[in-house]
């Protein structure tokens, strides 16, 4: 299949759509149900559809199961525990803001503690992004480093480092199966994880008591934020490349502030944009040379 220009950018934003939607919804459902409960449902809906995907479309799973549950430690549990407790403590758009664009960062930052070959452009582009990234945390407290919101903020930053990790591990699970069929594992495993931590909360007896609202926005994050956009996103690398996937890591914040004022009815400092698009091009610098070896290397935190 040839794809045109159009087609890829076509693809890449409704990607990017979904992914960035995940903040929005995201900070909805946290707002009418417990973060870890809501995070536990999510991806057991999800993991059954991606595992149903994935057995009709025969896809392997791989065989290092071990460190396909390491991987859902970090990218689903860890990762989900931070970011959505994060979210009742600051606004989407910080986390729109940090995570997206600071997680290529931190890979590299773990590619090079893998032996990846450490360079100029890569320590100015972590220098560059740091920066970034202390800004739009300085804004959000109005430069004084504390209260509730700086505390979420720094959980979603943890939270970028959980899925970093995830992604380094990714690309070796991915090396003995399909990326499609190692997200299916990992998401069941993540969900099974999470679904413990649950009773810390409310122990799942308000679930019934869920407004129709909540399980809209979970439906979203299930099938729009995870199991459509991982899909497509997948087999538009197969098609596509997986060089042109990086344009994914640029649009989402943009789409995830652009929503968080729409819907959300946010309002982010100017000095917080300024230090979102500081951390972009420290991103762009610290990856210039940064080739991932697979798909999951490029897939955006949602």
């Amino acid at each position: 299949m040839r794809a045109t220009p159009l087609g890829v950018v076509l693809v890449y934003v409704i990607v990017a759509l979904c992914w960035s939607g995940s903040w929005t919804f995201g900070k909805l459902s946290v707002a009418a149900i417990p973060p870890i409960e809501m995070s536990a449902v999510r991806f057991a809906i999800a993991g059954v559809l991606l595992l149903a995907i994935a057995l009709v479309a025969r896809v392997p799973f791989g065989r290092n199961l071990p460190l396909v549950i390491a991987s859902a430690a970090f990218g689903i549990l860890g990762y989900n525990a931070l970011v959505f407790v994060g979210l009742t403590l600051a606004p989407a758009s910080d986390g729109a803001l940090i995570v997206p664009t600071i997680n290529p960062v931190i890979t590299v930052v773990i590619a090079m503690m893998f032996g990846e070959r450490v360079v100029p452009s890569r320590i100015a582009g972590l220098a560059i992004a740091t920066i970034g990234a202390i800004t739009v945390i300085a804004a959000a407290s109005g430069l004084t480093f504390t209260g509730e919101r700086v505390v979420g903020d720094l959980l979603m930053l943890g939270g970028a480092a959980c899925w970093s990790v995830y992604a380094t591990l990714g690309a070796i699970t991915t090396r003995q199966g399909s990326p499609l069929g190692v997200t299916a594992i990992a998401s069941v495993a993540g969900a099974a994880m999470l679904f413990p931590l649950g009773f810390l909360e409310r122990g799942y007896a308000d679930v019934p008591s869920w407004p129709a609202s909540a399980w809209l926005d979970i439906g979203y994050l299930a099938l729009f934020g995870t199991t459509i956009s991982f899909v497509l996103f997948f087999w538009a690398v197969q098609r596509f490349g997986a060089g042109t996937a990086s344009m994914v890591s640029y649009l989402v914040p943009i789409f995830a502030l652009i929503q968080a004022v729409l819907i959300l009815g946010e309002r982010p400092e100017p000095l917080e944009i300024v230090g979102g698009a500081i951390i972009i091009a420290g991103m762009r610098v610290a990856t210039l040379r940064f080739v991932p070896h697979t798909p999951i290397d490029e897939a955006t935190p949602v």
